[in-house]
């Protein structure tokens, strides 16, 4: 049997936005199977031939022989057997002897049911997020990353050709265009954020497990440490401050007395974790929180203080500086990596390489990575999974019936004459055992 031309698929049905005819492929050991697929055909033709001839011979001379009698019912049955197989195996891929009778050529005219049933069959049994979870789990493909980012040279090449990459794209980029892309990605989403309950949730972390207090030491220090350097100006101004009429000694007092006063509160609060004034910082601390979470006038009064923050030029300048910064650091590493490139590892290839060595390094840190991953490529299928099945579908639509069946002749057609010579063989036996047993009961 000839392979011939595979003629182009006209369209295909509506399942893909942009239908393109898809042409069958012709691997190379087609050639191959082809010829096995002749063998095995002449193969099962001949024992066909032959009991047919076995047949007549026993046939004709059975009258004289009557023990021919079990040969010829052997040959008899056989050539039903190996006839009604030859026609089953035909009639999957065209019509026999090319009369179109009904439910011929099963694969050419089923051809598009088929490649649903073959999508919906993958979709359902090897797309299923169980599936593609147990085997990307199998394949720890987080361990796998991590052994090849430690080696050097693989991090190395990674760390050059991220820089080289990164280094030509911010090249070609227009300022106005990451100005612009900075506005649509952060500053607009800023501007969407609330603030105030942002702070909120900032202020409580800084309040868990009493880091506020230690805010507060260090403004106490800091308090402390001022009122030392500038005692004398103190006292100055509670001199400069008294009436005309007010001795200088007891301005003197007076100011030993507040400076005297302060360092002892100071010492004092800084000692004691209970002392009344840190309750009350709690106190202020928790009523500032519940404000900015439910008081309408401070919640607005954040908004304002956000937007005209967002709304200043400096954010703009900003914003392209660091670009430029970024710009000009990209561009220096690229071209010291192409002037030397024997140059020692810097810090972005020690970083891939420390990352991938620290994964190695701890069972809980590598379990996570391998878990993200698992997590990803499984919601990443499950989403595809409908598309790939349409895919399967459409793709299968799209070949040419005769060239299918043709095809899908070449890859199991050789097995399928198996079939003809089991039944050649099966239906002789049995036509045999029937003989025999008509003959007992005839006795």
């Amino acid at each position: 049997m000839a392979i011939e031309p595979v003629r182009e698929a006209t369209a295909l049905p509506d399942v893909l936005s942009a239908p393109v005819p898809v042409a069958l492929q012709i691997t190379p050991d087609d050639e191959l199977k082809r010829v096995r697929l002749v063998k095995m055909k002449r193969m099962a033709t001949l024992m066909l031939v032959g009991v047919a001839a076995l047949f007549a011979v026993t046939r004709w001379l059975e009258s004289r022989y009557p023990w021919l009698g079990f040969v010829r019912a052997f040959a008899e049955a056989a050539m039903v057997g190996g006839i009604a197989d030859w026609f089953a195996v035909t009639a999957l891929f065209r019509h026999p002897l090319g009369i179109p009778i009904p439910h011929t050529a099963i694969v050419a005219s089923r051809k598009d049911r088929i490649g649903t049933a073959l999508g919906n069959f993958v979709q359902r049994n090897f797309l299923t997020r169980d599936v593609v979870a147990g085997k990307i789990a199998a394949m720890k493909l987080g361990d796998r990353a991590a052994q090849w980012l430690a080696r050097p040279e693989n991090s190395r090449r990674l760390a050059r050709h991220a820089a080289h990459g990164l280094s030509g794209a911010a090249g070609v980029m227009r300022d106005e265009d990451v100005q612009e892309m900075v506005d649509r990605g952060i500053v607009s989403r800023l501007r969407k954020m609330q603030a105030a309950p942002l702070m909120a949730r900032l202020f409580e972390l800084m309040t868990t497990g009493g880091r506020h207090q230690a805010l507060l030491d260090d403004a106490l220090r800091l308090a402390a440490r001022f009122l030392y350097e500038n005692e004398a100006m103190i006292r100055e101004q509670v001199k400069a401050e008294s009436p005309w009429w007010v001795p200088g000694a007891v301005d003197s007092r007076v100011g030993d007395k507040i400076v005297s006063g302060v360092e002892k509160t100071l010492v004092a609060v800084a000692a004691d974790p209970d002392h009344p004034l840190r309750q009350r910082y709690d106190e202020a601390v928790d009523r500032f929180v519940v404000s900015l979470r439910e008081n309408p006038d401070t919640i607005a009064r954040f908004e304002q203080i956000k937007l005209d923050v967002l709304a200043h030029p400096g954010v703009a300048d900003f914003s392209r500086e660091v670009w430029d910064d970024v710009r000009e650091r990209l561009a220096d590493y690229a071209e010291g990596l192409a002037d030397d490139a024997e140059k020692a590892p810097d810090q972005l290839e020690q970083w891939l390489a420390g990352l991938g060595q620290k994964v190695l390094e701890d069972p809980v840190l590598s379990a996570k990575l391998n878990g993200w991953i698992v997590e990803i490529v499984s919601y990443a299928v499950e989403q595809a999974r409908e598309e790939v099945a349409k895919l399967i579908s459409a793709t299968v639509a799209a070949w040419d019936a005769d060239a299918t069946s043709r095809k899908i002749e070449l890859q199991i057609g050789r097995d399928l004459q198996f079939i003809r010579i089991n039944g050649t063989i099966v239906g002789g036996l049995v036509g045999l055992i029937l003989y025999s047993v008509g003959l007992l009961l005839n006795r």
